[in-house]
């Protein structure tokens, strides 16, 4: 019978060089996961997520699944450790990024006082695209609260708290930004009044619908506790057959959405919150079109990121 060969891990600290755990007898077969387990037995505070281990202080972050005996490491493997700080689930971080802008955005609309001079305190807007504004800005955040809650499938992963008021940030103030405007008492409706409106909201109310139909679809991907990986293909719901042209119909959808809410306020802060989404929801949606096109090798040639047949 052949003997298991153990090894034995030392953790040290990143920045002090310090020695802060020495593991005797790990499995060969133990992930990084494994280790931070174990590692976390020596310190109860500095939870599994909360730690970066590296086989190099300055090199790339072990992945939770990569086996130690892969690793280029002999019997005596020295990890160093970073505290990442407090950790918190998805699910916190997109409640905490949504509830702001919504609830925000309604303290301006109400004009509360001290927002506005104190005689248009509580007082509602004469201009109807006013208040269709706010039921759209309202519209799309519980939608979006609702899919976090009951449809989006969430990996253990986890968001330091740093990035996350970070993030905060950036959505409660843009809603801040731009609901002190559009419910401003000198705001001024649209150039071409109510045909501009009205078209803007279908627009809206379809990216909003092919939105959710392309969150519905990725959540049937793992339907059941499945682990297979595939990659969603358009199905006989209309709104998913953007599928054939993109791989992230859900950012063309959502960008698609802050456009002609762009056009129905006709708000320079709008405009330039969704340039801005635009940018980022094209990195993301980059980032995850060349992992599809990597992973999946009858992956469709058709298939760009974001923008049907241009990007």
């Amino acid at each position: 019978m052949s003997r298991t060969t153990f090894f034995e891990v030392e953790v040290l600290d990143a920045k002090t060089r310090e020695q802060l755990c020495f593991l005797d007898k790990v499995e060969p077969y133990s992930t990084i996961g494994d280790i931070k387990s174990l590692f976390h037995k020596s310190y109860p505070h500095w939870y599994p997520a909360r730690q970066a281990l590296k086989l190099d202080p300055k090199g790339k972050l072990l992945r939770d699944d990569e086996v130690l005996q892969n690793l280029p490491v002999g019997t005596t493997a020295t990890v160093y450790f970073r505290d990442l700080g407090p950790q918190f689930g998805w699910t916190m971080v997109f409640l905490a990024e949504y509830i702001g802008p919504l609830l925000i955005y309604l303290i301006f609309y109400f004009r509360v006082p001290y927002i506005y001079l104190h005689r248009y305190a509580f007082t509602s807007s004469p201009h109807p695209v006013v208040t269709l504004a706010c039921a759209c800005h309202t519209f799309h955040y519980v939608k979006r609260l609702t899919e976090t809650i009951f449809v989006h499938r969430f990996s253990h992963g986890t968001m330091p708290l740093r990035t996350i008021v970070r993030n905060c940030a950036y959505y409660w103030g843009f809603s801040a930004w731009l609901a002190y405007y559009i419910n401003h008492p000198l705001y001024t409706p649209p150039s071409y009044g109510e045909l501009q409106v009205n078209y803007a909201l279908v627009i809206f109310v379809m990216c909003e619908l092919g939105n959710f139909s392309i969150h519905l679809a990725l959540n049937k991907l793992r339907a059941n506790g499945s682990r297979s990986r595939r990659y969603p293909i358009p199905s006989k719901n209309p709104f998913t057959w953007l599928f054939f042209f993109v791989s992230c119909p859900n950012y063309t959808y959502e960008v698609g959405a802050w456009l002609s809410f762009t056009i129905m306020t006709q708000c320079l802060p709008v405009a330039l919150f969704t340039l801005l989404g635009f940018i980022q929801m094209t990195i993301w949606a980059k980032g995850k079109h060349k992992a599809y096109n990597r992973e999946f090798k009858d992956y469709p040639s058709l298939r760009m990121a974001i923008i049907p047949l241009i990007l």
